[in-house]
């Protein structure tokens, strides 16, 4: 952990706070018509951190919970919190990171360097993808395209407003609420949308 990421964790909690008090219209978004995707995310697949194929349909049944990680970013503490959710809620929900480098350079570091860093650091057992675009620029990743392209997923035209923005998805492939950065992974705002 190099000592601008350690200060951030130490300083996580203000952030925390302070950008509690500016919430805005990107905190939240929900499908509120339960609007159906025109494209199945179970279609999609995957590369993980450790270069393994992953079919997104192995988890069909389940809630999937899917966030764009950085490794140096001052929401970087909520890997911790996202590990404990993966933990408390693994029967029914399928917490998957997606580190990308689309944040102001916040995740320089190889996929071997990431995955290194998120166990060492904060315990990250939970999946994690290689690294991934996730903004709607080229090469953006066919899951982030899913979850940011309202031709796809029904709904959201968004893509994510910052690193650890949350997409939660329901057992049958619906895209049903957007967290922002501000709302934590254990917060009340997102454990009662499970």
């Amino acid at each position: 952990m190099t000592p601008r990421q350690s200060f951030i964790k130490t300083l996580y909690p203000t952030i925390m706070t302070i950008s509690g008090w500016f919430k805005g219209s990107k905190d939240f978004r929900e499908n509120k018509e339960q609007a159906k995707p025109l494209q199945s995310i179970f279609d999609l697949s995957f590369t993980s951190i450790t270069n393994e194929e992953i079919a997104l349909k192995a988890f069909a049944g389940k809630q999937l919970l899917l966030v764009n990680t950085a490794s140096d970013c001052g929401f970087t503490p909520q890997l911790k919190e996202l590990q404990l959710l993966h933990d408390r809620y693994k029967d029914t929900l399928v917490v998957i990171g997606f580190p990308s480098n689309d944040f102001k350079e916040q995740e320089t570091g190889s996929n071997s360097e990431i995955d290194s860093f998120c166990k060492v650091n904060y315990g990250v057992e939970f999946l994690l993808s290689n690294k991934v675009v996730v903004r709607h620029t080229e090469g953006q990743h066919p899951v982030f395209q899913w979850l940011t392209q309202s031709s796809k997923n029904g709904w959201n035209p968004h893509e994510p407003s910052w690193n650890f923005t949350k997409y939660l998805v329901n057992a049958d492939g619906i895209l049903i609420h957007v967290f922002g950065p501000t709302v934590g992974p254990l917060s009340n705002k997102l454990i009662s949308k499970l």
